[in-house]
């Protein structure tokens, strides 16, 4: 792969998450499973706040909405009757969870459920976020040199905030100039890659995106947006025309910055 010359124009470098600054292993061996084990502590441990409740109230919404799906778990209301129908509403809450994120479901009541879970994860130290070591030194770097650094990834913001304030590195926030979720626009919609160029004040040519998913590269180059794919350790595997299409970089240090000679 070798070094990968950023064109003259670009301003912005955009950075997705999983599989780019991050191993997606920490995402698929980590993260989901910290959910999978605790969410029935966590529901005891915080039932009566209300923020807890709210998070209780769009699930059980959510659930009533995929109410024709099958293997769906309903949320019964309380009635306030004793420790054992709360026991059932709890576990109600769990499978319903367990059901969701076996379907790998993105909806808002199950993110927002899972960034309260994680945020009080990293507040306690139980869970780190894991960057690539090639990922801190590239992005002082890019800024150094006058880049602007954004991240844009399915997660929501809340979670990017915290797996990069909270990250093995210390808190790295500092290194980013925003976040967009796909409150901005699905990844795979070119549009939202102009959303995000509006946003933050340039044209689309302006920005580079890196990603290790092919159809989100197709998407930004829609856009007119430059763009390279990720090849990291536990990334899905390219096709052979993906390959020969995409410029390719293994490492963020490959990014050669012409400003920064």
């Amino acid at each position: 792969m070798g070094v990968l010359p950023v064109p003259a124009e670009v301003r912005a470098i955009l950075l997705d998450i999983e599989g780019t600054t991050t191993p997606i292993a920490f995402v698929q061996e980590t993260l989901f499973p910290y959910i999978k084990d605790n969410v029935k502590e966590y529901l005891r441990a915080h039932w009566e706040e209300e923020e807890c409740q709210r998070d209780v109230g769009l699930l059980r919404k959510q659930a009533q909405e995929d109410s024709s799906l099958e293997g769906v778990v309903p949320i019964p209301l309380e009635s306030g009757s004793g420790e054992e129908e709360l026991e059932r509403i709890i576990q109600a809450v769990v499978d319903n969870v367990h059901w969701q994120m076996s379907l790998d479901r993105k909806t808002t009541a199950l993110k927002q459920l899972q960034g309260h879970m994680w945020r009080a994860a990293y507040a306690t130290g139980h869970v780190k976020g894991e960057v690539f070591e090639d990922v801190v030194p590239a992005i002082r770097k890019w800024r150094e040199a006058g880049m602007k650094v954004y991240i844009y990834s399915s997660g929501s913001v809340e979670a990017q905030k915290l797996l990069f304030g909270y990250s093995t590195e210390g808190d790295i926030l500092e290194l980013f100039d925003g976040h967009f979720d796909t409150k901005i626009g699905p990844k795979v919609e070119s549009e939202s890659y102009r959303r995000i160029a509006a946003s933050i004040g340039c044209a689309t040519n302006n920005i580079l995106f890196l990603t290790d998913v092919p159809r989100e590269a197709n998407a930004a180059e829609e856009a007119d947006t430059h763009v390279a794919v990720v090849i990291r350790p536990g990334n899905a595997g390219l096709t052979d025309d993906e390959k020969s299409y995409y410029s390719l970089i293994s490492s963020f240090t490959e990014l050669f910055l012409p400003s920064s000679t």
